[in-house]
Order: C-alpha cells, then sequence, then structure tokens
C-alpha cells in the first residue's frame, strides 16, 4: 500500500467516523423529541431546524459573512497585539511582572459586563464588534506568544550568545521560530473564543443599528420564541467558527509546516 492510497483511506475513515456520530447524535435528537412528546417551542425537530435555515437562507449566510468578518479582524488585531505583548514580556522580566496581572483582567472579567461599555464609547457600530473580539481572543495570543519564546532551550540561547548575535537576529532565527507552535496552540484558542466575541458583540449592538451578524438574528428569533430558526442561526454560528479555525490549521500546515511540524 503507498502513502497516498493510505492517505486517502485514512480520510475516509475519518468521515465514516464523523459521519457515524452525526447520525447517531440525529437519531437521539429525534428519539427524544417522540419519547418525551417535546413541544417544538422547547426542541424542534431537525426538519424544522433545516427547513428554516433554508427559508432564511439569505439572511445566514449574510449574517456569517458579517460575523464571520468581525470574527477575523478581532483575531488578526489580536495576534499582532498579543505577539507584540508577548515579545515585550519575553525580553524585559520587569515589565512583564507589572503588566501581566493586567492582562489577565481581560481573561477574568466577563465580556459580557465589558461589552456594554464599549457600546456606549465606540456607539452601535460595526467596529464595536470587532473590538469586543480583540478583548476576548488577545490573551490566549499574549500567553502563547510569551511562553514559547521563554521556552527555548538555553544552551541554544547561550550558542547564539557565543557568536555574538543580538536580541533582534536571536529573536528572528531562534526564538520565534521555536515558539511557533506555542503560538498556534494559542491561535487555534482565540479563534474560537474571536467567534464567540463577534456574537456577544452582535447581541449588542444590534438593539440600535441595522447589523445583522448571526448573535442579532439569534436574539430576534430567541424573543419571537422561534426555535428552530433560533436553533439554524446556532449551527450557522458553528459552520463560521470551524471555517475559521479550518483555515488556521491550512495555514499551520503549509506557511508554518517547517517550525509547527504540519
Amino acid at each position: 500500500m503507498n502513502l497516498v492510497e493510505a492517505s486517502w483511506r485514512t480520510r475516509m475513515g475519518n468521515v465514516l467516523s464523523v459521519s457515524v456520530v452525526a447520525m447517531v447524535l440525529l437519531l437521539a435528537w429525534e428519539a427524544t423529541i417522540f419519547l418525551g412528546d417535546i413541544h417544538p417551542v422547547l426542541l424542534p425537530h431537525s426538519y424544522q431546524v433545516l427547513g428554516d435555515a433554508w427559508q432564511h437562507r439569505s439572511q445566514l449566510g449574510w449574517g456569517c459573512v458579517l460575523t464571520g468578518w468581525a470574527a477575523l479582524l478581532g483575531l488578526v488585531c489580536s495576534v499582532a497585539i498579543g505577539t507584540t505583548i508577548g515579545i515585550l514580556f519575553s525580553h524585559f522580566r520587569s515589565l512583564r511582572i507589572g503588566f501581566f496581572p493586567y492582562v489577565m483582567f481581560l481573561q477574568t472579567v466577563p465580556i459580557i459586563g465589558i461589552a456594554p461599555l464599549l457600546v456606549t464609547w465606540s456607539g452601535y457600530q460595526f467596529r464595536t464588534v470587532v473590538y469586543v473580539v480583540v478583548i476576548i481572543s488577545l490573551f490566549p495570543i499574549i500567553n502563547s506568544v510569551t511562553t514559547g519564546l521563554m521556552a527555548t532551550e538555553p544552551q541554544l540561547n547561550d550558542l547564539f550568545r557565543i557568536y555574538r548575535a543580538g536580541r533582534l537576529k536571536t529573536l528572528y532565527k531562534l526564538r520565534f521560530p521555536a515558539a511557533i507552535p506555542y503560538i498556534m496552540v494559542g491561535i487555534r484558542t482565540a479563534a474560537g473564543l474571536a467567534v464567540i466575541g463577534a456574537i456577544v458583540g452582535d447581541f449588542f449592538i444590534g438593539f440600535g443599528s441595522q447589523h445583522d451578524g448571526l448573535g442579532t438574528l439569534m436574539l430576534s428569533w430567541l424573543n419571537q420564541q422561534r426555535t428552530a430558526s433560533l436553533m439554524a442561526a446556532m449551527f450557522a454560528s458553528a459552520v463560521v467558527g470551524l471555517v475559521l479555525y479550518g483555515a488556521i490549521n491550512l495555514l499551520s500546515a503549509t506557511v508554518l509546516r517547517r517550525w509547527s511540524g504540519g
């Protein structure tokens, strides 16, 4: 068996496993409704969710675009800001000790409490959603970059020091490439948080604007007790998260394969 055939069989096995699990979950869903005699307002049938998804396909599609774009922009900003802060933290111990507790603030304070303030300061604008995404996804980037840059083997650092490599050259040639696996873990974590942050931002700016992100649609359909439509939007948000996560894995397996291990 050659490598191509083995790879193809592995992929088909993965697809089959995912399909079997999806089928089992679908059957369990329908069985729960049938055996429990559950009202559609509480738990609609899967075909009702699919029907509502098709009926509102244009709204859901545009909502995916808006929410996905906000999540992507916020994630890119988080990576840029978090990488810069992580580099500074890894080089300057006093800076890390003094400011890291305040960085932890981003992780410990619920975003649901910060979002109303951002709306007050920034208004019911798309940029407010991006700000929410940046705040909620920034900490994993800072933490992973700092950890990765400080995890370089001491012997390699000593070797670069012997050859009189400066800080910038050591960072570029040694520490940053070695930190790529840590950084990718942080970005993957931040990607899931970015979608959550975008939906939370949608919840708040949807009250006073024409923004129709997935969070806004969810809130509207929740108030109307349209559970099937609400669940369709929920699955759409999961698709956005999977696409963003897949794009990051593709980046890791192609552009950064040399350092991330593909």
